[in-house]
């Protein structure tokens, strides 16, 4: 079996190096690490790792708005956001919305840890434990959900980072058309 290659992006040298530390006593992972500051989403690129470890909350921008670009540059890879309080509704419906697959406390255990990294590598979505174990969270996602219905938007026009303009081109490439005729 190939090892799963992880990211951890966070904007702590020391956590940065003790996830790694503590990971790498974990059969089948390979680890690399990143400051958020330094061009993850190249390092994303051109790494391709299985999975991105990222931090809620760095110092010079969103975590949420780093992990919508992982996910728009890398759909394949599977985003864990790490909290370092303990998760709460507001900021559990903001990771699904980015579309992390799970939501974990930096406090969780390299054993924990690494579970959770092969679910989601297996294609499991953790995420929907930290929904079920808050009411709370699921009546926001719910009604998120409901909103979106009664707004008359559909799923594509939601979940497709691509304008009409766009979408259009890319059809009319599809269909073999001359540049001269997807210019007009």
């Amino acid at each position: 079996m190939d090892k799963i290659k992880v990211l951890v992006i966070d904007k702590q040298t020391y956590f940065r190096a003790g996830a790694c530390q503590a990971l790498s006593g974990q059969e089948g992972l390979e680890l690399s690490d990143c400051d958020p500051t330094n061009d993850p989403i190249g390092l994303v690129e051109t790494t391709s790792p299985d999975v991105v470890l990222l931090d809620i909350d760095p110092p010079s921008f969103s975590g949420f708005d780093l992990g919508r670009k992982i996910a728009r540059h890398s759909p394949n890879c599977r985003l864990i956001m790490l909290t370092p309080g303990e998760s709460n509704d507001d900021e559990l419906l903001e990771v699904i919305k980015v579309g992390a697959v799970a939501y974990l406390s930096k406090n969780t255990t390299a054993q924990d840890l690494t579970q959770v990294i092969v679910k989601v590598v297996n294609g499991e979505y953790p995420i929907r434990d930290s929904i079920v174990v808050s009411p709370k969270a699921a009546e926001n996602v719910l009604r998120q959900f409901q909103s979106m219905v009664l707004a008359g938007k559909d799923m594509e026009s939601i979940t497709s980072p691509l304008t009409f303009r766009e979408t259009q081109v890319l059809s009319y490439i599809a269909e073999g058309n001359s540049n001269k005729f997807i210019a007009q």
